[in-house]
């Protein structure tokens, strides 16, 4: 058994990375970026654990990725790994960012192989230019490029942290609290993606895949004798409108359920449960949005829809283009990539018999393709 478990610092919101996507969640082939980082690791089999820090949004959907403990970080880098040390019961840890995600086995061996020697070890590049402070030059000699992951004895390190002072990693936090530290030789391919333009330089990185990823979604909903009817967003005119908890948009509804297939993510009632009373009476437009912002958020680029509405009553031939447009827009797509359709039971069902009305929806999804940004 290991003595060693290792920290994924993931929980980050990527500010200063300027693109839709959480740099964690960018695609490399299928893989989000935080997942191929802990798979490098774990095919080392150094490590008893895995533990991997996520944003509270990001939680439940990363479990649906890795067997590893996935835990819900905090506001700051600090307070997540605080939260992260709270499962570690091994005598040492090691900590990196989801940021470098070039690890060589090399940088790793030259870690661990200097574990006994001090509180932390930490891999470190010398600096080459001229460095001016102040206007003042500085002796370059002195000066260390401080690079993750670093490896800390647990107990150490959960001492150290033990204040409300922020520190930027972890042996500055343990020196400040009179640990020891080691540096080891850090290497250029451990580059830290923080900014967009950053990811040129990480040689380990592969293309998002550029597979198509098909969701269906069907819903239905009874009439109701009171209430405005909404189909895609649009107010629909009608003496009667749907029996629902939110505003019983089924179209919308079912397109939800289509766009969450398809990226693997649940079901509308997963993510807005009917016995929430926030959703009572809810525009479904503010829904579909919300989902649109996760998609995005998690790496997905939407492609296109086709709705079909199954319904004898009412008629919606007049509403169909500005339903299209609605949805473009919420969908940050052309419209001629949102279809809408109608059709009949030929009197047969419930349908037929005027008592609702059926959705039935595909949507489909891509990765979004960081190479040419």
């Amino acid at each position: 058994m290991s003595d060693l478990t290792l920290i994924i610092l993931a929980a980050g919101d990527s500010t200063r990375f300027k693109t839709p996507v959480k740099k964690q969640w960018l695609r490399i082939g299928m893989e989000p970026l935080w997942n191929f980082v802990a798979s490098r690791f774990e095919k080392t089999e150094k490590f008893s654990k895995i533990i991997i820090t996520a944003s509270k949004n990001d939680v439940s959907f990363m479990h649906s990725y890795t067997e590893h403990q996935v835990i819900q970080g905090g506001a700051t880098r600090q307070e997540s790994l605080k939260n992260a040390l709270l499962h570690v019961s091994t005598p040492y840890v090691l900590v990196t960012d989801v940021a470098r995600a070039c690890i060589s086995d090399l940088l790793l061996q030259r870690i661990l192989d200097k574990k006994d020697k001090a509180d932390c070890i930490i891999p470190a590049l010398h600096v080459s230019d001229t460095i001016v402070y102040e206007h003042d030059t500085v002796d370059r000699n002195k000066i260390l490029r401080i690079q993750t992951p670093q490896l800390s004895r647990t107990d150490a390190l959960k001492q150290a942290l033990r204040t409300e002072t922020e520190y930027t990693d972890e042996s500055s936090a343990i020196v400040a609290n009179g640990g020891t530290r080691v540096f080891v030789d850090g290497e250029d391919e451990a580059f830290k993606l923080t900014f967009a333009g950053d990811i040129k330089e990480l040689g380990c990185l592969q293309a998002p895949s550029n597979v198509t990823l098909v969701g269906n979604g069907f819903d239905v909903h009874a009439f109701d004798d009171k209430g405005e009817m909404f189909l895609c967003g649009v107010k629909v005119e009608s003496d009667f409108g749907f029996l629902a908890h939110s505003d019983g948009d089924v179209a919308i509804h079912s397109l939800i359920d289509a766009l969450l297939g398809a990226a693997g993510m649940g079901d509308i009632g997963m993510l807005f449960p009917d016995n929430d009373a926030i959703y009572k009476g809810i525009d479904s437009k503010i829904l579909l949005q919300d989902v649109v912002k996760k998609l995005t958020g998690f790496g997905y680029a939407i492609v296109n829809v086709d709705i079909t509405i199954i319904a004898e009553t009412p008629r919606i031939g007049k509403y169909k283009d500005e339903m299209r447009k609605t949805l473009s827009k919420i969908l940050e797509i052309p419209i001629f990539c949102v279809n809408v359709k109608a059709t009949t039971t030929e009197k047969l069902g419930f349908i037929g018999r005027n008592e609702g009305v059926g959705v039935l929806c595909t949507a489909s999804l891509n990765y979004y393709n960081w190479t040419n940004k």
